[in-house]
Formats: C-alpha cells, sequence, structure tokens
C-alpha cells in the first residue's frame, strides 16, 4: 500500500559511530547543532552524535536548496506521483576517514512520519553514482 506523508513531513535521523560532524548540509537543516565547542573557527552545521534532519520549507533562501528539497517533508506516494514521491539533500561529512575501510557507516537510522508503516534499515556501501546537474556538469 502506498501512502502519502503528509504535514509535518519527514524527519530522518541516524547515529554516528565515531566523532563525525556536519560540516554542510544544503536541501534539509539539522534540528539541533549539538555541543561544537572543539571547534574554534568552521564551525560545523552540527557536531550531534545523533543528528535529526528535516527537509526544508518552500522559500528556503536558494543557497540552501538542491533538486528535490523544499517540499516541507510533505511527499506523495510513489504510485501516485513518482516526481512528488522524491525528496533530497546533500551533506558534507567530517572526521569520518577517507575510504572505504576507514570510514564506517552510520547506525539505527530513524524515518519518521505521521502514521505507521515507515521503517529504515541499515546502511548499505554502494557503487559511486553519477549525476549530472541542470547546467550540464
Amino acid at each position: 500500500m502506498f501512502r502519502d506523508i503528509m504535514s509535518p513531513g519527514w524527519t530522518l535521523g541516524w547515529t554516528w559511530t565515531k566523532k563525525e560532524v556536519i560540516w554542510s548540509l544544503v536541501g534539509a537543516q539539522a534540528t539541533d547543532q549539538g555541543y561544537c565547542s572543539r571547534f574554534q573557527e568552521n564551525i560545523p552545521h552540527s557536531c550531534s552524535k545523533n543528528p535529526t534532519v528535516v527537509d526544508l520549507l518552500p522559500g528556503a533562501p536558494y543557497n540552501q536548496q538542491i533538486a528535490g528539497c523544499f517540499k516541507g517533508g510533505v511527499l506523495a506516494s510513489q504510485g501516485q506521483d513518482p516526481g512528488a514521491a522524491v525528496s533530497a539533500f546533500q551533506l558534507s561529512v567530517g572526521i569520518s576517514g577517507n575510504t572505504n575501510k576507514t570510514v564506517i557507516l552510520p547506525e539505527n537510522f530513524t524515518l519518521l512520519v505521521p502514521g505507521p508503516g515507515y521503517t529504515c534499515s541499515q546502511a548499505t556501501i554502494e557503487a559511486p553514482s553519477r549525476s549530472v546537474s541542470s547546467d550540464g556538469r
């Protein structure tokens, strides 16, 4: 059964396995910055051990948007409107390692939405993907 995700929309959370931070986040917003006092300059977007992100609301500043964001967390079902059934955000992670052997995937993903029936599986490592931006890059 396919159901829409209605207002107030989705919330996605996870637990870092080391001391990772979110340096930057576009297309969504972390709900808590966490404890970032160890950084004197270049303060991360979030230092929370258990970050939670939410979709941007329509009208968010242009420099915080990417394709598929700012729907206020509201999604149509895949069966009704595939184009409106996707939400996206992009984050830059720091203090995480730089190879598949040194990076440890986050754990305990949670997807909170109004109503029952939505779950998250564990993270998996997939082959790199390529995409083309609207300006052809």
